[in-house]
């Protein structure tokens, strides 16, 4: 099931690139604009000594205040670009090319909500990863290794609140998890998967912008693009990779759109056996406890 899901995943990113552009052009001109006025109102008189604004030492309150604003708008245009590239891709929505709304908010209310999510359930896993530790020692520091990959898994199988809300379907958090059942360990390995790529992504555009500063390092207006640069591929990468990763799990268990997202009938065929095979489980769990507080009372 996990190679199904990363490859899907990674299938309708490759061919949606283009897609991309054209539905974001708009947000993507703003990112252009806000990165280049914020980055040369903070450039220094001898220029920058990395590769973007967002990456030099914080020297000044003011700075960093700037910085956390400039961070915030990013976060919000990307947002904006990836509501209207799930919509292009699950609806084939032809949005005004500029739009900030509810649906926009409702999607980083659940977000945050996500985030929360999944550090709180860090919270439960630590603690018992460090009496764990104190009994076993060796397996108390695996536990601790497991503990943040497990709330990855957590945060994912709540995650389809995310496209749900971008097409306007009023999925809750409790339907997501429902929806997802058997699906978690698969969704949590592509999420894993994913993250390293778009990790290894920004870090090779990093590379490319380092590499070129030898040839124009006196040019300023270069290093202003350079710095303008960088955040916004940063945000672009994230919103194409998670955008895609989210979809497909949208799709996995909302029929009506995997034609959309390049899933086949087997693809949906073995993600219901999966599903199936989560709830006979947990039923077979269900019906062992019921028959064990049967014989405690009859004792």
């Amino acid at each position: 099931m996990f190679i199904t899901v990363l490859e899907r995943s990674l299938s309708l990113a490759q061919h949606n690139i283009g897609t991309l552009f054209k539905t974001g052009w708009a947000y993507i001109l703003v990112l252009v604009a806000l990165n280049f006025a914020i980055g040369s109102s903070l450039m220094p008189s001898g220029g920058f000594s990395t590769i973007s604004y967002m990456t030099e030492p914080v020297e000044t309150v003011d700075e960093g205040a700037l910085r956390a604003l400039a961070a915030l708008a990013n976060l919000l245009v990307g947002f904006s670009i990836a509501i209207a590239y799930v919509r292009k891709l699950l609806i084939d929505a032809r949005d005004f090319p500029l739009f900030v709304g509810p649906r926009t908010f409702k999607v980083i209310i659940n977000m945050i909500v996500l985030n929360l999510i999944g550090f709180l359930s860090l919270i439960p896993l630590g603690i018992a990863a460090s009496i764990l530790a104190a009994i076993t020692g060796g397996l108390g520091a695996i536990a601790f290794l497991a503990a943040p990959f497990i709330a990855l898994m957590v945060t994912q199988k709540f995650s389809l609140v995310l496209p749900a809300a971008a097409v306007d379907d009023p999925l809750t958090f409790k339907e997501s998890w429902r929806a997802t059942n058997g699906l978690g360990w698969p969704m949590a390995f592509a999420a894993l998967v994913m993250s390293l790529l778009a990790a290894v992504l920004v870090a090779g555009v990093g590379l490319i912008l380092s590499l070129m500063e030898n040839f124009l390092a006196a040019n300023v207006f270069w290093q202003q693009i350079r710095s303008a640069a960088f955040p916004m591929a940063t945000m672009l990468i994230t919103v194409w990779v998670f955008a895609n990763l989210h979809a497909t799990f949208y799709g996995m268990v909302r029929e009506r759109f995997a034609a959309r997202i390049g899933l086949r009938a087997e693809d949906l065929k073995q993600v219901e056996e999966t599903r199936n095979a989560a709830d006979e489980k947990t039923r077979s769990k269900a019906r062992k406890a019921l028959a064990g507080a049967q014989k405690m009372r009859r004792r």
